[in-house]
């Protein structure tokens, strides 16, 4: 256990779904009892985190909303610091929009009115905030993503995710999304790091997908491990030019990792 913290993707990573991933818990657990930072990291918003708090909690593992780096968090973060005052319209679910209204944030529907369009994960997508995307990002909105991951995944497949959601809005308003908040993005590392308090070098980043989780890791200067127990698969990590650290079939491998550089 030669790192000082431990950064775990959920979704692929910890659990899938609603169901807990072998020896997720009693690494995490393990990692505790030597004094090891565990820190989790989701591009997913939809839930916020106390929920995710809750949610490891209910699988065994102990979690406070300070253990959670999210991407709708990591949004709040970031619009607090470069659009303060904006008025937002979300093209996302309900948790995004109540953690940016509890955060000061006055959303609307009317494009006039709107400053910035935050694109999202979003599963009640319509044709109709498409449009309210659409007027005011042409009406000159700041246009602003949580996450650009492409699906999420679901036992059995997955779910189209934001990418899907930035991508109808740039083809329409022929307008490209100025930044995106999440992994593998320089902003939710940065968040990360304020968190735990140390250095990337003394850091590893585990998770299972190759583009997010080992590409952010990688930017910032950790060791990574990739997992494959989400939707990388063996093959899929050695056709891949962005290599891990470490490939592992199980958390728990993580607690026998050969010295870094070794």
């Amino acid at each position: 256990m030669q790192f000082d913290a431990y950064l775990f993707d959920l979704d692929g990573t910890v659990y899938l779904s609603n169901t807990l991933l072998p020896t997720s818990r009693t690494t995490i657990a393990a990692l505790r009892e030597h004094g090891k930072q565990v820190l989790f990291l989701s591009n997913n918003p939809t839930r916020s985190r106390q929920e995710y708090a809750d949610k490891l909690t209910s699988f065994g593992i102990p979690a406070a909303p300070h253990d959670i780096v999210n991407s709708s968090w990591v949004m709040v973060k970031y619009l607090q610091r470069e659009a303060p005052a904006a008025c937002i319209f979300v093209v996302g679910e309900a948790s995004l929009c109540r953690e940016l209204e509890q955060a000061g944030f006055r959303l609307s529907e009317e494009a006039v009115e709107i400053d910035v369009v935050v694109a999202s994960f979003d599963r009640t997508f319509s044709y109709r905030k498409l449009q309210i995307a659409f007027d005011a990002v042409r009406g000159g909105a700041r246009f602003f993503a949580t996450n650009s991951d492409a699906f999420c995944p679901v036992p059995g497949g997955g779910q189209p995710d934001a990418a899907a959601v930035i991508a109808a809005i740039e083809a329409c308003t022929k307008r490209q999304v100025e930044v995106v908040v999440g992994k593998p993005s320089r902003h939710m590392i940065q968040a990360a790091l304020d968190v735990v308090g140390i250095p990337a070098a003394r850091c590893i980043m585990i998770g299972d997908r190759i583009e997010t989780d080992i590409a952010m890791g990688q930017r910032a200067g950790m060791a990574t491990a990739l997992t494959l127990t989400g939707v990388t698969d063996r093959p899929m990590a050695i056709a891949t030019k962005i290599q891990p650290t470490y490939i592992v079939q199980t958390l728990a491998e993580l607690l026998t990792l050969s010295p870094y550089g070794s």
